[in-house]
């Protein structure tokens, strides 16, 4: 219905000064990959801020006005 694409699924190679602090050699590669299910939220509730969506700055009334999930009787 956005009459656009939406990426939904996302991968990456993390970068090596993020790794380093975990311990974690600097000759290794870490994969990462997720659903990145945020946009497809954003764009339903109308957020242009991922930071509305999830850390500190999430509105609590949205999430208790708006269930994600709903289970039929």
């Amino acid at each position: 219905g956005l009459k656009k694409w939406v990426e939904v699924g996302n991968s990456g190679i993390f970068r090596p000064e993020l790794l380093l602090p975990m311990g974690l050699p600097e000759n290794i590669s870490v994969l990462a990959w997720g659903l990145s299910l945020e946009r497809p939220t954003m764009i339903k509730y109308g957020i242009n801020n991922i930071r509305e969506l999830v850390g500190h700055r999430v509105n609590l009334q949205m999430v208790y006005d708006s269930p994600l999930c709903r289970l039929a009787a």
